[in-house]
């Protein structure tokens, strides 16, 4: 897949979410199928997904290198997911894969979400006005 075609994938994503009020993503196409995408996210409810990706789209979709950080309005953590390799000791069966679920400290196994799958989160946790 174009790198392109991924970024687009990711707009089409940002337009469906219900509770999405606007948005600051950059795109920055490092080659044919690599590029770079990150940016904030801001909710309805005042909350904020810091968001950041690096992707090589050639064969499949594979996020080398990403963060998902979903804040309230007052900065509280409410997850990230990333593959940071900094929780080797915890023997995680998705390692480097992770969520950081309500705090820094309580780390959990998962699988490399997409940001579409995150967004669905999202949308079960946001208050609509």
């Amino acid at each position: 897949m174009r790198i392109e075609d991924y970024f687009e994938r990711v707009r089409q994503a940002l337009a469906a979410c219900l509770v999405v009020q606007s948005f600051n993503v950059a795109y920055d196409k490092r080659g044919s199928h690599e590029g770079l995408i990150q940016g904030q996210i801001y909710f309805v409810d005042g909350s904020i997904l810091h968001l950041r990706e690096y992707v090589d789209a050639e064969t499949t979709l594979d996020r080398l290198a990403y963060a998902y950080q979903y804040v309230t309005s007052t900065g509280q953590l409410v997850f990230r997911y990333d593959n940071t390799g900094h929780h080797k000791k915890l023997k995680l069966g998705t390692y480097p894969h992770h969520k950081h679920a309500g705090g820094e400290e309580n780390v959990i196994e998962s699988p490399a979400p997409e940001l579409a799958a995150v967004l669905q989160e999202i949308e079960t946790l946001v208050q609509l006005p």
